[in-house]
């Protein structure tokens, strides 16, 4: 009765859950009420047992029918092991209850999801146990029991902290009011009157909301950020909706200004000087960050010595410091389209710590002899100083290995060379090489979208990546190594782990693919090899990234943790994340504690770290979120001047409603109503995962190109509706 739950297709994915029925919310709010209000006060006072007319007094039930309606609710209640029954008709909480806390992601009217780290499964609460809570509000939860459920379901207990929330105003002058947009929740709040706030219709505001009851609400308007459709102002509302600042306080800034710009002597001669080695580095073209350089020498032996070099961004961000617990509050930067908003003052990122060219930079290196068929002879860690070189971009270094031409190129060839080797031999160890795709954009001097454009990866960056693969599992291998036979567990570190997949994920997958025309037998061969195969199956096809992307859904999610755990993907043993201390906290965490390991001391103290990664890994999925959120508000402001086009693109998602296409020369993503198809009765068949016609036996199946038309764009959503041609 209160347990029933309903699969949602995820955006793009039909993969993850199985099929089954809307919850069925039916019961009269009364009874609703009573059955929340029941399991809170036990919750509550998990020792405290209540009788029945204890628990109508708490409800303050008097009339004789709605104590008959308690009396019903306690036994549904029991039969579903919510509650429990002892001695002389009293109840109580059956177990002690377990509380999460997480980030409310609405997918229904009716009920939303709880985003919480510390749960493989997002938890599933309905509408009437949220306690008004809206999307990504952090909320504390009390799981209920299971019950045999596939997905875990819970009761909001407390509203941490509002979410700040984004409206557009609706109505000025004297009673303002403003809509909000949430995914599918539209509301509106009335705004309390400021008397120097004047407002304008479309303009948009930052409010916090002081109190909400059926999708109406009231809230203060804490910032105005200026009409709706300008590009400062799109950006501002994103950053503002993800809490993000672009400026850091006062005391931080100042407390840079201690920073000494200039490398003494003594601090040279405590490291490694390497800075008559050619070094360089590869970046992105409007990057200023240099987190990591790469130095390239010839051994008398005939092998090659590579050196892997990341900025000391630990020798200037002391523990406990105001500057450390801004990066810390902060723990990644975050990249929109237009900008970058940094975990560390520019100060720091752009100049002292970027490792910029014809400039000595303090770093900690990982170095490298290897043979040329990439195998490893030995491994240097430690503190070092080095002096780049040159700067490349990805296309220059790109250009430089396909001419043979121009600086360092023959170091330039020997390292791709290397990276090749390496990352063959990650593959026959039972890595997954599947990439994901990126969009890159073309801004005109108001913000305007110009171009929409995949971004190509090339040899270069592979490189790069192969290199810094490397230097992140050279590094988790050499601390997971210090652990005495006698300790239960070592010394603590960040670690980067990725469980092995779900085996009923996977088989629906190769279920799917095998629907596409790729026959792959999965059942008698590692999963790696099945994925080899596939890889090999669909590469230069259309839909290739289509199905990459699906593979990689169909797998678990990489975290931060202390536990030394195995990097399924990678099919590393041990791995961390190392090397960019300026944009990730994380790996300025991992400097602090290999420093430490290197000089001989040690740290035991995983509990405190464990809530590190714990937050290392809300930070990152908000820092996702909002990059997602600047890219779809871009993709749906370029799409709209595309209303008389025709355009062609390929089927990336179907759920029971919608089919998701994906356009081919640009990228854009939208979607085309069920309802809209108005030829035929069109049914989402999950077991055979294809969209039908019940007449017709049309049919419409993920990686099918279709043309399409733009129906309607929805820049407060960021939605693309499109008819199909």
């Amino acid at each position: 009765m209160y347990s029933n739950l309903r699969w949602v297709a995820s955006f793009q994915v039909i993969l993850p859950m199985q099929a089954s029925h809307p919850p069925n919310i039916k019961k009269k709010k009364s009874v609703q009420n009573y059955a929340t209000r029941i399991v809170h006060t036990l919750q509550k006072e998990p020792n405290q047992a209540y009788t029945i007319q204890q628990l109508c007094t708490v409800l303050k039930v008097k009339i004789k029918s709605d104590k008959a309606k308690v009396k019903k609710v306690l036994l549904d209640l029991l039969q579903e092991g919510m509650i429990k029954k002892i001695s002389k008709g009293r109840y109580l909480h059956p177990t002690a209850p377990i509380y999460i806390t997480g980030r409310v992601d609405y997918v229904h009217t009716e009920y939303a999801y709880i985003v919480a780290p510390s749960q493989p499964k997002d938890v599933l609460v309905r509408q009437n146990n949220l306690l008004s809570a809206l999307d990504n509000d952090l909320v504390k939860v009390c799981l209920l029991p299971t019950r045999g459920r596939r997905r875990p379901e819970g009761v909001v207990v407390e509203i941490i902290e509002r979410n700040t929330i984004i409206g557009r105003v609706t109505v000025a002058g004297k009673q303002p009011q403003a809509i909000v947009e949430q995914k599918r929740m539209t509301y509106t709040v009335l705004l309390e009157k400021e008397p120097n706030l004047i407002l304008q219709k479309n303009d948009k505001v930052v409010i916090t909301l002081t109190s909400m009851l059926n999708r109406q609400g009231t809230g203060k308007v804490v910032q105005h950020l200026g009409q709706a459709g300008l590009h400062e102002v799109e950006m501002h509302a994103i950053m503002a909706e993800f809490g993000l600042k672009d400026t850091f306080p006062e005391n931080v800034l100042e407390s840079t200004q201690n920073i000494p710009l200039v490398i003494t002597e003594e601090e040279i001669t405590q490291r490694r000087d390497l800075r008559h080695i050619p070094t360089f580095t590869i970046d992105p073209a409007d990057a200023k960050d240099f987190d990591d350089a790469l130095s390239y020498q010839p051994l008398a032996n005939g092998r090659h010595q590579v050196g892997i070099h990341i900025a000391d961004v630990s020798h200037y961000v002391l523990p406990e410091s105001l500057l450390d617990k801004e990066a810390y509050a902060r723990n990644t930067s975050v990249y929109l389209v237009d900008r970058c908003i940094p975990m560390l003052p520019e100060l720091l990122s752009n100049v002292v710590c970027s490792l910029r060219p014809n400039e000595p930079k303090l770093t900690l290196s990982a170095i490298f002899e290897l043979d040329a068929t990439g195998k490893i002879y030995d491994t240097w860690l430690g503190e070092t100083i080095i002096y780049s070189d040159k700067r490349f971009s990805y296309e220059e270094a790109q250009a430089a290995i396909e001419r043979q031409s121009g600086d360092f190129y023959q170091a330039l060839t020997l390292l791709n060379h290397l990276a090749q080797q390496l990352r063959t031999k990650r593959s026959e160890k039972g890595a997954i090489n599947f990439e994901t795709r990126s969009l890159s954009f073309e801004l005109d001097a108001t913000g305007k979208p110009l171009q929409v454009m995949p971004k190509v990866r090339t040899d270069a960056h592979r490189l790069i990546e192969e290199f810094m693969l490397l230097a992140n599992q050279a590094v988790a291998t050499h601390v997971a190594k210090l652990k005495q036979k006698q300790e239960k567990e070592g010394p603590t570190f960040i670690y980067r782990t990725h469980d092995d997949p779900d085996p009923d994920k996977l088989h629906t997958f190769f279920l799917f693919v095998n629907q596409l025309g790729y026959k792959i037998n999965s059942t008698n061969k590692p999963v790696y090899k099945a994925m080899h195969e596939l890889e090999q199956m669909i590469q230069g096809k259309q839909e290739e990234h289509i199905i990459q992307a699906l593979a990689i859904r169909s797998m678990a999610k990489a975290l931060y943790t202390t536990k030394p755990d195995p990097h399924f993907a990678l099919a590393f043993t041990h791995y961390t994340h190392f090397t960019s201390p300026i944009r990730r906290y994380s790996d300025l965490l991992a400097h602090r504690l290999l420093k430490k390991y290197l000089k001989g001391e040690r740290i035991y103290d995983n509990a405190s770290y464990e809530q590190k990664c714990q937050y290392a890994v809300e930070r990152e999925s908000l820092a996702v979120h909002a990059e997602r959120a600047s890219i779809k508000y871009k993709q749906v402001e370029f799409i709209q001047n595309l209303k008389e086009e025709t355009l062609e693109g390929i089927i990336s998602g179907l759920t029971e409603w919608n089919i998701y296409i994906e356009i081919l020369s640009n990228g854009c993503e939208g979607m085309v109503r069920l309802a809209d198809l108005t030829d035929d009765v069109y049914v989402f068949e999950a077991d055979s995962f294809q969209v039908v016609g019940q007449r017709s036996k049309k049919c419409y199946r993920l990686g099918d190109i279709v043309k399409v038309k733009v129906k309607s764009c929805d820049l407060d959503k960021r939605h693309i509706n499109f008819w199909l041609c």
